[in-house]
């Protein structure tokens, strides 16, 4: 018998399955990070095999670049290929706005960069991502920080009613480490009434990178649930 654990991984493929539908034949698609939208970059694999699809991927992170090698897509760059036709990602949270917090995987700065290059955003998430409110849960907001202004960030984001937390590795000592050799912040703000105004207050501390904040990025989102997939649209 299944378990609920595996009704949810089953909906997360399906879900992924739908996503991919959008993805034509010459496509420049972007390709985001996490264990749902490793599903997608592995159906995409498939259609290669099957349907000689031609599609070259930007990866937004290591672990999205080695994905892609396993399946057989093509990589290429933003210097190449600044436009990116759509991006297909995950989400930590998302409400009926289509307002996103991303990050817990800590590659959200690239993963912004490529959705904002991309022509078309599709996200995929299971049921326990969907909110009316963000930061709903306790939900923190992942916060990329130049290490050199790590507690000066700190001491603004507590100014704004935050309670900044520096993500810590596991296995080793010491902050996580991003791709671009910064350090996570989560910060917990409490229920978000005003996802954009404090996105860009944070943003504006020197010594922020990028928040995982996504607002006014996402097209479609789909949502896993047990028994079907459900569509949100801008």
């Amino acid at each position: 018998m299944k378990t609920k654990a595996d009704l949810i991984q089953e909906a997360k493929k399906n879900a992924a399955l739908e996503a991919i539908k959008h993805v034509k034949n010459n496509s420049i698609i972007g390709l985001g990070s996490g264990t749902t939208v490793a599903f997608a970059v592995e159906a995409l694999g498939e259609r290669i095999k099957k349907e000689n699809l031609k599609i070259m991927g930007i990866p937004s992170s290591y672990q999205a670049f080695q994905l892609a090698v396993q399946y057989g897509i093509q990589i290429t760059t933003l210097d190449e290929h600044p436009i990116i036709d759509i991006t297909i990602d995950g989400a930590d949270q998302v409400t009926p706005e289509l307002y996103l917090i991303k990050g817990m995987g800590a590659a959200l700065l690239r993963e912004k960069i490529v959705a904002t290059a991309s022509k078309y955003n599709i996200i995929i998430a299971d049921e326990s991502k969907r909110v009316n409110t963000l930061g709903e849960n306790n939900q923190a907001v992942p916060i990329e920080v130049l290490p050199f202004a790590l507690q000066l960030v700190k001491s603004k984001i507590a100014a704004l009613g935050g309670i900044p937390i520096v993500r810590e590795g596991k296995g080793k000592l010491g902050p996580i480490i991003t791709d671009n050799g910064n350090v996570i912040i989560d910060a917990n703000f409490g229920l978000i009434q005003n996802p954009q105004e404090l996105s860009v207050k944070v943003k504006m501390i020197p010594g922020v990178v990028e928040t995982g904040f996504f607002v006014g990025l996402t097209d479609i989102v789909y949502i896993a649930t047990e028994n079907k997939i459900e569509k949100i649209q801008k």
